[in-house]
């Protein structure tokens, strides 16, 4: 087994089932701190693969498995350096060192490298730890001109292992601000939120035994999944799938989001020279609750149905209520239409779930239906729901009235 540390995004509960989806045989070992995990998978977790996450930052893989001490720690860096040519840059992130530690361990690792005839530089200090737009920048995560080491003291032990992963923070901010349409009227579907939505409905295809995932050998590539977003604004779920080689269908009620998303979706085909012919993508206008006639059937649905209209303040609980009854009146209607026209395909979407100053109201009536149409949540391997009774994981912002509940479901077709 290969060992792991990551460290976890804002929502680290969700962040841990995203890993739990992805990693093969993934095996919580040990939770540092609240954001801060070890664990194990079985597979050696590639940059491509790393890429695709959207609720970890950082994720380093273990090195060694001796017992170590700080000054043991240059040596080791230098035998990572030994395949960088010429001037080596160095960084290390750590978690539980004071700050005396850190500053004489970056202080002692450019005495040794220099003693062994190795130039190099250190970005990072004991007051800041290094950014990812510096790892990529600096030429560390993909090990070109460097390396960072990842050392965390637990209890008398340290864990030591090289950044295999640091989020491309520009490529985010790229794509979500940058793009040519962004309808602030709705709320707006963060694009890690959208990765970790598209990684549980890959995992959902997989566990159900979708051939397209199964293992190939040699050079061979598994065919790219088929991904349908029935309810998909301005393409941010569309744009991830896109990015990730997966043949794209969207449609939307509205025509002034169908146009939206295809002005996004050939922004970023442009940008990434995506050719439609490697990778297509076909979007239209539809309203999801009448029958979907597809040339193929998807092989994961996943989508942010509705949320309601957007809140600049907390909802009176009245007000919520009423909201919370259309939107049982729209996810009924897609529903009940899916089950008939997407017979057995997965399903990835968001419920909304307002919250007041007395607590929340989320989303009942429907899986009641859920159940009688053969659906059945599902979570990750290991993963528990963050809220009783619900078999579901919640997102949410401190500062946002409207939060979001992911739900991953299996179909089960009836005979």
């Amino acid at each position: 087994m290969n060992s792991y540390a990551a460290f976890l995004g804002h929502q680290p509960h969700i962040s841990t089932a995203e890993l739990a989806a992805v990693a093969e045989n993934f095996s919580l070992t040990k939770t540092i701190f609240k954001n801060i995990i070890l664990f194990e998978s079985s597979e050696d977790l590639t940059p491509e693969k790393l890429s695709n996450l959207g609720g970890t930052p950082y994720i380093a893989k273990r090195i060694t498995e001796e017992s170590l001490s700080l000054e043991d720690v240059p040596q080791l860096l230098g035998n990572e350096l030994s395949a960088v040519k010429g001037k080596a840059t160095f960084s290390f992130r750590t978690f539980g060192l004071r700050k005396p530690e850190l500053h004489s361990l970056y202080r002692n690792a450019k005495t040794y490298l220099k003693k062994k005839g190795r130039p190099s530089r250190y970005v990072g200090s004991e007051n800041k730890l290094t950014p990812a737009v510096l790892l990529h920048d600096a030429g560390i995560v993909d090990g070109s001109h460097g390396c960072e080491l990842t050392i965390i003291r637990d209890g008398d032990a340290l864990w030591i292992g090289r950044t295999i992963c640091a989020q491309d923070v520009d490529a985010y901010t790229k794509r979500d601000m940058d793009k040519p349409v962004r309808d602030t009227t709705v709320g707006l579907l963060p694009p890690k939120l959208a990765q970790m939505l598209l990684n549980f409905g890959e995992w959902m295809a997989k566990s159900t035994g979708n051939p397209k995932l199964a293992p190939v050998t040699g050079k061979k590539k598994n065919p790219p999944l088929l991904v349908f977003d029935p309810f998909c604004g301005t393409g941010v779920i569309p744009m991830e799938a896109l990015l990730r080689g997966s043949t794209v269908l969207a449609s939307d009620l509205s025509l002034k989001a169908v146009n939206g998303c295809e002005k996004n979706l050939d922004w970023l085909r442009k940008e990434e020279k995506i050719l439609k012919k490697d990778v297509p993508s076909t979007v239209w206008k539809q309203d999801a609750q009448k029958p979907f006639e597809l040339k193929e059937k998807p092989d994961i649905v996943v989508t942010e149905t509705t949320l309601g209209p957007p809140l600049t303040k907390a909802a009176p609980l009245r007000e919520a209520e009423k909201m919370k009854n259309e939107v049982e009146r729209i996810e009924a209607g897609f529903f009940e239409n899916a089950a008939k026209t997407l017979p057995g395909v997965p399903v990835v979407c968001i419920f909304p779930v307002w919250f007041h100053s007395k607590g929340e109201v989320r989303l009942e009536k429907i899986w009641t239906l859920l159940g009688k149409l053969g659906y059945q949540a599902t979570l990750p391997p290991g993963i528990k729901p963050d809220t009783p009774g619900r078999l579901s994981l919640t997102y949410r912002r401190p500062d946002q009235f409207v939060g979001r509940e992911i739900v991953i479901l299996k179909h089960r077709v009836k005979k």
